[in-house]
């Protein structure tokens, strides 16, 4: 079985939550969402919430999820009213620092005009297996948290250092506390091999056609149909 391998500095191990099981970490706004609606949908099944959508569950549950090593919190400056970050005086790592706003075009218009990027400082390095790579991620779905980081995809079977995490603040207000744990970014691993596939564009013959409409028609009219017969999770190994 392929193993990916967090590695962090031997002064900090204990000391910092260790990366976790993305499907350990399904938001609070998730979990807490009812399965059903308690009425009927224009088929006459149940209505469901998002909870009971298997593809969102699944993508939220790849990979692995790098939680913040240490408590943040925010506040205003009593002088100017801008965002200012605090972390315990004693905390084992200094958890963020900033990035230059030139380097998102913050001075100019655009989606960052005025934003001041920051990044979190990750003490995981992650190691892969030749020919993998990692897409580290925002928390997918992850809504709630004040912050967006930035995608990246690194190659961490040739990288012998931790990748930091961009990111900008989206919190309304001033006054944030993010526990040590919470989700920071997620790190989904993949074979360079399969991105090489190649692609094909066309329409649909009539035979696939036929499969489509009858496929709807099932999705429409058969409860659980693609937990039963179109999900294919369960043949992965764990």
């Amino acid at each position: 079985m392929t193993k990916i391998t967090f590695l962090c500095p031997p002064e900090l191990e204990g000391k910092i939550p260790p990366p976790v099981r993305a499907s350990k970490c399904l938001p609070d706004w998730f979990r807490n969402l009812p399965r059903e609606m308690g009425m009927k949908d224009e088929h006459g099944l149940p209505g469901l919430t998002v909870r009971a959508c298997l593809p969102v569950a699944d993508v939220m549950s790849l990979g692995w999820i790098i939680p913040l090593p240490v408590d943040i919190s925010t506040s205003a400056d009593p002088q100017t009213g801008q965002l200012q970050f605090h972390w315990p005086q004693d905390a084992p790592i200094k958890p963020l620092d900033m990035h230059h706003p030139g380097q998102i075009g913050a001075d100019k218009p655009g989606p960052f005009e005025g934003q001041v990027p920051l990044k979190f400082i990750n003490p995981w390095r992650v190691v892969l297996p030749d020919g993998w790579s990692a897409s580290f991620l925002h928390p997918i779905n992850h809504m709630d948290l004040p912050f967006r980081a930035f995608n990246g995809a690194v190659d961490c079977d040739a990288l012998d250092v931790p990748v930091n995490v961009p990111f900008f603040w989206t919190g309304v207000g001033t006054d944030f506390h993010l526990p040590a744990g919470t989700p920071m970014v997620q790190v989904i691993p993949y074979e360079r091999a399969a991105m090489k596939m190649s692609a094909e564009v066309r329409a649909e013959t009539a035979e696939e056609e036929e499969v489509r409409a009858a496929s709807l028609n099932r999705k429409y009219t058969e409860e659980s149909v693609y937990s039963k017969e179109w999900r294919r999770r369960h043949e992965r190994e764990t």
